[in-house]
């Protein structure tokens, strides 16, 4: 599923117009990166949470040069489900592929 989907599926059960659920979904991504950025956690009851991680600082290799290349301690986002969102997905019988977009050729 792709956002524009999720914006369809959300507008056509909530009865919401599209352009309004666009605006709150973007408000929300937005709201959560800049949460992230400023180092704090979201915690969403029932959903999980949008964290972030500490990568230690660590010396990688440059392969085509055969150099060492020094790697600085970096934070990453994460996202932690919840245990009822776990349990959601472990009920699932098999899991649905992507369909062809319609412009995909074989």
């Amino acid at each position: 599923m792709r956002k524009a989907d999720l914006i369809n599926q959300i507008a056509e059960k909530t009865g919401i117009p599209k352009v309004d659920v666009l605006v709150a979904l973007e408000t929300m991504f937005k709201e959560v990166k800049d949460t992230l950025a400023q180092g704090e956690n979201i915690y969403i009851r029932g959903f999980g949470s949008f964290i972030t991680k500490k990568r230690a600082a660590k010396i990688g290799r440059n392969i085509k040069k055969n150099v060492a290349v020094h790697i600085p301690e970096h934070f990453i986002p994460a996202f932690k489900p919840a245990k009822e969102f776990v349990q959601e997905v472990k009920k699932l019988k098999t899991v649905k592929e992507d369909q062809p977009k319609p412009d995909d050729e074989m």
